[in-house]
């Protein structure tokens, strides 16, 4: 614009209308050097922090750095270690350290497992798809979508125990099915018996669940699935696992349950064996079904819910719930197997290291008619608060053992068995053998003694004057009825005359273990024996004087090869009594059966022999007795040796006999005992007197023939 310097008040008002800038040379030199000096301060005073800062991230991303590829070399070296030192998959399918007994019966059908089962590989790819979905559902529903584990189901499972009031670690694991396998596996470390104080505490050291032993799995889980494929770590899950009831693996429970292999199993089925991951003890079926089918359930719906289960069929199988086969739910003969377990060599029982299969000579049907009778005899016939105890035991005439129930409790592994362990006085079911004795030395059944007041001095012991249990004499009378009676005198006598020695002796041959002492009370039963062995004692009478010995073991095989049969006394030809003594006893026990003490044993049309004993107070009752088919003895009593409140051998244990014995010859024709030798004296002798019987070499006179077919027996 050009200057008008015509027009002053123009360029006075443009002179007003600059701007006015305050000059820095207005500003107070104080004030500026206040400021000069806090910049510096501040400066001086975070620089050195910037740099410190900054060196310490320099360092710690730098040691993070060196950290993480030290902790992913080390990382890569163990899966590497662990991977190389895979065994092949075969040799980790079967877990077991010692091998497996089956039991067969008489027909040769399973009745009892022991140890632990294994049966035929099941493969991921041939089980039942349903099995497959319900393991898969329950345990790891991402188990074909992960490296080996899951970080997801570990933070969920931290979360979960946090919540429930419990450590990190501690309930849930979030562990895959690799990393279960991983420790199924013991991170590959068999177990080896010289490297640990037992298999228990191996199988403690594989199952710790320390934070270091969870990472160990980890990189062992990473090893497994670098190595094998998805459908072959599930197989080695498939085998490993224990699922109750001595079963390893999934085969070795659907056979053991449901008597079909795992690849025939039914929804139901399948919920029911996964649900025994969590804990196969608890959830057995062979322990409480109704729990088991409850777990099964929870299951089902699981397996709706992932989609791998219809609703259908889900409500379906609800509805109809999986049952245990006709051989599971049986669990009969409990007593029986842990006795053959026990008679038979360890190294092929309870030590073995192979698959055993053991034939036996258990008859289940048997077995089934005397649980029935005890628990109907114990359910109508005795107090329900009652405690006291029972056993029985049948077996064949050459010793072969059918039956045994060694308790009130029929349902065992491992238990006390009454039959065999048990050892308690056998009261006047002894008595036959004291009878047996003398007719060993020549006396006849209808030789007389005299039942009379009787003193006899015990030395250190004083004067002992025996009773009858009638608390009255009889007089005289022959040994037949002596016995038939029970009378305690004229076995008394009868023992002293033969040789308390000579008892014992006979005793011993007769398969009785325990030591007879030379008391004369002994004759009473007042030593102790089990009644397996005094049941087997009557059973060499019955078998003509051959010595019986009770056997439950037939043939031992095992599965790699070898075979083992069992010896029985009889194959021996032992002969511990003459024909003449076995006859006659049988006799004598026929009569004591039939007119004596034991009348409440006979049945049906069977000609039968037995005895009854009661001891002391009454604390046990026994009755032992045979037909031609079969011997069978019976024992009731306290644990604790309490005397039993209104029972004798006469009386239950006799009703339980004859009611078991009408069972099991139900369907036999009816045949009579072996009595045709049994010899009755021409002139019965006074046992008391001074006779001295001789034993006649040579057969049975015309003049004893002649008699018995005029007069019978008597």
């Amino acid at each position: 614009m050009k200057r008008d310097i015509r027009n002053p008040n123009l360029r006075k008002n443009r002179v007003n209308t600059k701007k006015i800038i305050p000059s820095k040379k207005n500003i107070s030199p104080h004030r500026k050097i206040k400021k000069s000096m806090a910049r510096r301060a501040i400066g001086s005073f975070t620089r050195p922090i910037n740099f410190l800062i900054k060196l310490i991230i320099r360092f710690l991303l730098g040691w993070a750095l060196k950290g993480t590829l030290v902790i992913a070399l080390i990382t890569t070296i163990a899966v590497i270690y662990y991977k190389i030192n895979l065994p092949p998959l075969n040799d980790m399918l079967d877990a077991r350290a010692k091998g497996s007994v089956t039991l067969l019966d008489k027909n040769k059908r399973t009745f009892a497992w022991r140890g632990e089962q294994f049966g035929a590989i099941a493969q991921a790819n041939t089980i039942s798809k349903h099995l497959k979905n319900a393991i898969l559902a329950v345990e790891d529903k991402r188990f074909y979508g992960h490296f080996g584990i899951s970080p997801r189901g570990i933070a969920g499972a931290i979360r979960i125990n946090l919540r429930e009031g419990r450590g990190a670690l501690t309930g849930h694991g979030g562990s895959t099915i690799t990393q279960q396998t991983a420790k199924l596996l013991c991170l590959g470390k068999p177990y080896i018996a010289k490297d640990w104080k037992s298999e228990s505490h191996y199988e403690a050291n594989c199952r710790q669940s320390s934070l270091w032993r969870k990472v160990k799995e980890a990189l062992f889980a990473i090893a497994l699935e670098l190595e094998f494929t998805k459908d072959e770590i599930l197989t080695l899950y498939l085998n490993r696992v224990f699922l109750g009831a001595g079963s390893r693996g999934f085969q070795a429970a659907s056979q053991r349950y449901f008597d079909k292999p795992a690849s025939d199993l039914n929804p139901a089925e399948s919920a029911m064996l996964a649900g025994l991951l969590v804990a196969p003890s608890r959830y057995a079926p062979t322990n409480n079904l109704s729990k088991s089918q409850n777990r099964a359930n929870i299951i089902l719906n699981l397996m709706e819910q992932q989609g791998l289960l219809s609703k259908e069929l889900a409500k379906y199988y609800k509805e109809n719930p999986a049952k245990l086969s006709i051989k599971a739910s049986q669990k009969a003969g409990g007593h029986f197997a842990d006795w053959v377990m026990q008679s038979a060599p360890h190294f092929f029982t309870n030590k073995t290291t192979e698959d055993v299969t053991i034939e036996t000579t258990f008859d289940p049907k048997i077995q089934e008619a005397a649980e029935e009778v005890l628990e109907y005899i114990f359910r109508e016939k005795v107090d329900p608060n009652s405690k006291a105890q029972v056993a029985i035991v049948i077996m064949s005439p050459d010793g072969a053992v059918r039956a045994m129930i060694g308790g009130r409790q029929l349902q065992v592994l491992g238990a006390f068995n009454r039959s065999t362990q048990a050892l308690r006085q056998p009261g006047s079911a002894f008595k036959p053998i004291v009878y047996a004795a003398a007719l060993e030395q020549g006396y006849k059944p209808n030789d007389l003694i005299r039942d009379e007041a009787f003193e006899i001095e015990i030395p250190g012991s004083g004067t002992w004057t025996p009773q009858n249990n009638e608390k009255k004499f009889n007089g005289i009378v022959s040994l037949t009825d002596a016995l038939s009676k029970s009378l305690n005198i004229p076995a008394i006598k009868l023992a002293q005359r033969v040789g308390m020695e000579n008892v014992g002796q006979i005793s011993k041959d007769l398969g009785i273990n325990s030591k007879i002492s030379t008391n004369p009370a002994v004759a009473l039963g007042v030593s102790e024996t089990t009644l397996l062995e005094l049941t087997s004692a009557y059973g060499t009478i019955l078998n003509d004087g051959i010595k019986v010995l009770p056997y439950g073991l037939k043939k031992l095989s095992l599965e790699t090869g070898g075979t083992f049969y069992g010896e029985t006394a009889s194959q021996k030809n032992e002969r511990v009594l003459r024909a003449e003594t076995a006859h006659g006893m049988i006799y004598m026990l026929e009569k004591a059966l039939s007119d004596g003490t034991g009348k409440k044993a006979t049945f049906s049309n069977w000609e039968a022999a037995g005895k009854t004993g009661t001891t002391q107070d009454a604390r046990d009752a026994w009755f032992i007795g045979f037909t031609s088919e079969y011997i069978a003895g019976v024992w009731m009593g306290y644990d604790n040796n309490e005397p039993l409140t209104g029972v004798t051998g006469g009386g239950l244990p006799a009703e339980i006999w004859s009611l078991i014995m009408k069972k099991i010859h139900n369907n036999i024709n009816p045949k009579p005992l072996p009595m045709k030798k049994r010899k009755l004296a021409l002139f019965p002798n006074f046992v008391d007197s001074k006779y001295e019987p001789k034993i006649r070499q040579r057969g049975d006179s015309l003049i004893d023939k002649l008699l018995l077919t005029i007069f019978g027996d008597r």
